[in-house]
Order: structure tokens, then C-alpha cells, then sequence
């Protein structure tokens, strides 16, 4: 017998990850408070997302929060059973920035400790919170344990890294204190439709030192669908702790680095004369035995 869906809230559903969870949870039955955070002029996603409201206005409801000011997220909160933070900036990342989704996420992380109904946060980091450090050719396989140095990102001005390392961090701290429920899924790039229209400032974030990522078998993408429904499983398997990479494939021969700038374009751009010569081929060292554990082995490749 099918039991009727808790409600639960994703913050900030306006951007790319959040929202296709938000689609998915839809799809699953859920009902939804969708948080978006307003940046100016509506942008697609929140066009499409006032859209959805009309349709499915009895399961979806469109809150508007700043993450700095916490009483608005409480309001997004109320009544919901489940969080996905989905923090992003969606201008891309500097110094400034790095502060911003840190307070962001304490503030969140503190509104779901002020609540009686949350039972479950669900937090979107990424991979390259776990992957950054000095040394990072001597490393052996990086998992869930791994921490990105922030001095070493600090020093190299890789703004985005350094905010998704900060803001779980501090996510975890709080979380622990507040003994609050919590896993994080730390996501490799993020591919799927529309990503170089919807998405072009993040994604081009995360690839700030993407060469040294690639030679060090540490470049790895995903599939938004795959990564929403990771998502979704993590919060509904009670089992679920700790932290969860998440990728689909690491680009570690030139083949495959050819392939995912051609699906990136006109995000990066190959020469027009460039050739293939498909000799290199790099260790990977990135591991995902826990995300293994999570999901079936046919939904995962």
C-alpha cells in the first residue's frame, strides 16, 4: 500500500541541481515548498518553476527566502519533515562569495535545529570539497574522509572549492551540535540539459584547475537525473550517514576530455584543428563504495 509523502523543502530550487530535484520529488509523489532566492531578474528556472506552481499547485508551493535572513527560511521550513540544501551561486565564485554560502549554510543548517518537524537534512556539496591539497599527485584513493586544504585553495584563488569545503564544514559542525540528522552528497560536474545556458558561471567554477584535475584522475561529472535521484534515495533510506561522492564517470584519458568539452560548448572551446592522439591515460583516484552501496549498480552506469 502506498503511504502518502512527507513534505519536504528544497532551498534554493531555482538553481540547477535544485531544481531537478525538485522535479523529481514531484514526480515521486512529493509535496514541496520550493525556496528560491531572488537575484534580480527572474532567470529561466524560476520562470519555469511559477509555471510548475500553477500545475501543480495543490503539491508545490513557491516560498521566496534570503539565506541570510533566517526568518525567512523558517517559513519556507514550516511543516516540512525533510531539507535538500541546495546552496549555489549562481554568478560563479570570488572571495566574497566563499563568505556568502558559509553563512548561508549555518543559517539553514540552524533554522532545520529551530524546527519540530525536520527529521532529515539532505546536503549538496561537491567533490571538489574532498579532492584539493598540495600533494594531491602522491595521494592514494580519495574518499568520503577526504578534506580539501583551504590554504591550498586560498593560495591558488579556487573560490569555488574553498565555499564547498567552508560551507559543509561548517554544515556538519552545526549539524552535530544540533544533532540534527544530516548526509551530504558531494557531487562530481554536473551535466545535463540546458547546463551551459541554465548553469555556465557554476559550471565553469568547478573547473577552475580542471587540467591538474584531469591529470590527477580526480576530474569526474554526473548526471543531474542520476545525482537528483541519489538525492532522493538518500533521504527516503534511513540507513544513510556521513558524506556520499557522486559521479558517473572520471575523464582520464584525452578521448574522454575531448568528449566532455564538446559537451560543454561554447562553454570551452577546442582549437579547430585539434586532434586526438588518445596515448594518455591517468590513474583514477576517486572511489564511490558508499554511493555503490545506495543505489542499484544498473541505475548507477
Amino acid at each position: 500500500m502506498d503511504y502518502e509523502k512527507p513534505i519536504v523543502c528544497v532551498l534554493d530550487a531555482s538553481t540547477y541541481v535544485g531544481f531537478w530535484i525538485l522535479k523529481g520529488l514531484l514526480s515521486k509523489g512529493y509535496t514541496v515548498h520550493a525556496a528560491i532566492q531572488r537575484n534580480g531578474s527572474e532567470s529561466e528556472i524560476e520562470k519555469k518553476i511559477i509555471d510548475m506552481e500553477k500545475v501543480e499547485e495543490e503539491r508545490l508551493s513557491v516560498f521566496t527566502v534570503d539565506v541570510l535572513d533566517y526568518h525567512s527560511i523558517l517559513l519556507a521550513l514550516k511543516g516540512c519533515s525533510g531539507l535538500f540544501c541546495c546552496l549555489d551561486s549562481p554568478d560563479g565564485y570570488d572571495e566574497k562569495l566563499v563568505d556568502w554560502e558559509v553563512r548561508g549554510a549555518i543559517n539553514v543548517v540552524e533554522a532545520c535545529a529551530q524546527t519540530d518537524s525536520i527529521e532529515k537534512i539532505v546536503f549538496t556539496s561537491s567533490l571538489t570539497a574532498a579532492i584539493w591539497r598540495e600533494n594531491i599527485s602522491s595521494e592514494d584513493d580519495i574518499d568520503e574522509r577526504s578534506w580539501s586544504n583551504q590554504e591550498f585553495c586560498r593560495k591558488l584563488k579556487l573560490w569555488q572549492p574553498l565555499a564547498k569545503t567552508l560551507s559543509e564544514q561548517a554544515a556538519w559542525a552545526l549539524a552535530m551540535d544540533r544533532m540534527l540528522n544530516m548526509v551530504s552528497i558531494n557531487s562530481g560536474l554536473v551535466l545535463g540539459p540546458g547546463v551551459t545556458q541554465q548553469n555556465p558561471l557554476s559550471t565553469m567554477s568547478y573547473l577552475n584547475g580542471a587540467a591538474q584535475m584531469y591529470e590527477n584522475g580526480v576530474l569526474a561529472f554526473v548526471d543531474v537525473n542520476f545525482l537528483a535521484g541519489v538525492h532522493i534515495r538518500a533521504f527516503e533510506d534511513r540507513s544513510t550517514c556521513g558524506r556520499y561522492f557522486c559521479f558517473n564517470q572520471i575523464v582520464n584519458t584525452e578521448k574522454e576530455a575531448v568528449k566532455l568539452a564538446q559537451s560543454l560548448s561554447p562553454l570551452i572551446s577546442l582549437p579547430p584543428t585539434y586532434e586526438c592522439q588518445g596515448s594518455e591515460v591517468h590513474a583514477e583516484k576517486l572511489r564511490t563504495k558508499k554511493l555503490d552501496k545506495l543505489v542499484d549498480d544498473t541505475a548507477c552506469y
